[in-house]
Parts: structure tokens; sequence; C-alpha cells
């Protein structure tokens, strides 16, 4: 009992290592780059999604304030709802316009990496196929 144990204990073991070596295999450049520009891609459309959300808060606020200057009859108040409203419309545009880059970043990132990968596995192919 203790020796079968063992021996499928070690089994699992001698497995798990060549298939943890397989899966460690070398990254190629393609796939280091589309790496690092999906994860920057990421992180941009992040920024660009709070701008988006600052810029609609902005407008929302300059709305409120111009109608309140409005109601009160205060034409300062009226006015600076205004330029706030057009200015937070501006950033949350701004913000939307850098998602957009942000996406087709990733996408493009993702496209690199997804050719890395072919190529490794091609050259990977090639190399046993030259070893038969």
């Amino acid at each position: 009992m203790i020796r079968s144990t063992l021996r499928t204990t070690l089994a699992f073991a001698a497995l798990s290592l060549v298939g943890g070596q397989a899966a460690r295999a070398e990254s190629s450049p393609a796939e280091k780059a589309g790496n690092s520009m999906e994860k920057k891609g990421n992180k941009e459309e992040k920024s660009a999604d709070a701008e988006k959300a600052k810029g609609a808060r902005m407008e929302k606020k300059g709305k409120a304030l111009q109608e309140a200057g409005d109601k009160s009859g205060n034409k300062d108040e009226e006015a600076e709802g205004k330029t706030m409203k057009k200015k937070g419309h501006a950033i949350e545009k701004e913000g939307e316009a850098r998602g957009d880059a942000a996406e087709q970043m990733e996408k493009s990132g993702n496209k690199a990496e997804k050719a890395g990968v072919e190529s490794r596995e091609k050259s990977a192919k090639a190399k046993t196929d030259s070893k038969k």
C-alpha cells in the first residue's frame, strides 16, 4: 500500500516537473513586446475611463450651476456653469479618444503576442522535425 502510494507520488511529481518545464518555454521577443503593449494599453484604458468619468461629473456640475444661475438671475454663475459644462464635455471626449487609442494598442499587442507564439511553435516544430 505504501509502496504504491510512493510510486504514484513519484510518477505524479515527474509528470508535473516535465509539464512545468514545457509551460515555461522561452518567450519570443514578439510575445514580450505584445505583452508589454497589452499591459500599457490596459493601464491607459483605465486612465482614460477615469478621465471620462471626471469629465462627466464636471459637465453635470456645470449644468447644475448653470441652471441655478439661470433661476436666481445670477449671470456670472450661469456663465461659470456654461464654461464648466463645456470644459467637462471636452474632457470627457478626450477621455473617450484616449480610451479608443488604448483599446487599439491592446488589440495590437494581442496580435503581436499571437504572432510570437505562432513563430515559437513553428520553430519548435521545425526543430523536432529536423531531429527525426
